[in-house]
């Protein structure tokens, strides 16, 4: 099995349409033992969705813009654990504000949830884990191409290009110590988080045209399979890398009339 004994942290799990859901299937079913996360009044969302999977993890209370946070999680998976093999950090927010096309009007302060949350955070929840990865693990992310400028993404896209930048500074400093970093682009999702980007279907409407291998936007199991491959010791050669789960859509020009 891909994850067998593998100890997991996942986080951003808030419904079955979540990719986080789909990882942590993937996970399970690969014989990893998960943890989830979420914050606040979506714990127990979180927990309601967790009795869908396989086995029913546990949900712990964890805000990833809080150090606080972030070192009592990592100190109840050292004494449950005594290590973590990996995490997925599958967080991300921006007020609406920051989206939609109001990127010209939008205040820092909107600019500045929007990085914390988005990109930021993977620095923070990397630091707080790294000391339970003593014989290395795998650190992985959530993207959505942050190379290009996307009708209604705003700030957001702004944020997802910080992700990829964190990720590579990250895998510098943390391969050292054997923890590898990567973060996957998928494609559109019809998740809640994607659902309330105004004007998604913009994105969205072509993908499925234009990939060459198609594009389910209600399917996330793709991008959750190469996650948990990321997770496990078969990536051990893999750091700092963008990979793409997007039927290939990134890969094509612009369509010509």
């Amino acid at each position: 099995m891909l994850l067998e004994g593998k100890k997991l942290l996942i986080t951003g799990v808030l419904t079955p349409q979540s990719i986080a859901f789909s990882a942590a299937k993937v996970a399970l079913d690969e014989g990893a033992e998960i943890v989830l996360t979420n914050f606040g009044r979506t714990v127990s969302l979180t927990q309601k969705t967790a009795k869908r999977l396989p086995s029913t993890p546990d949900v712990l209370d964890m805000d990833a813009n809080s150090d606080e946070q972030i070192a009592a999680v990592a100190d109840e998976l050292r004494e449950r654990w005594g290590r973590l093999d990996g995490f997925l950090h599958a967080i991300a927010f921006a007020p609406q504000d920051a989206l939609g096309g109001n990127f010209l009007n939008t205040p820092w302060e909107s600019v500045s949830t929007a990085f914390q949350t988005s990109a930021y955070s993977l620095k923070a929840l990397a630091a707080g884990m790294a000391p339970l990865m003593e014989d290395g693990g795998s650190i992985v992310s959530l993207d959505f191409d942050g190379r290009f400028a996307w009708p209604i993404y705003d700030w957001m896209g702004v944020a997802k290009a910080g992700l990829e930048s964190v990720t590579r500074y990250l895998a510098r400093d943390l391969g050292p110590r054997r923890i590898r970093v990567n973060t996957v682009s998928a494609g559109p999702i019809k998740t809640i988080a994607g659902k309330g980007i105004p004007g998604f279907e913009r994105i969205s409407g072509s993908w499925d045209r234009r990939a060459p291998l198609g594009w389910d936007v209600e399917d996330p199991t793709p991008v959750g399979n190469a996650v948990a491959f990321l997770l496990s010791d078969l990536s051990a050669g893999i750091t700092g890398e963008l990979i793409h789960v997007d039927g290939g859509f990134h890969a094509m020009g612009t369509e010509l009339d």
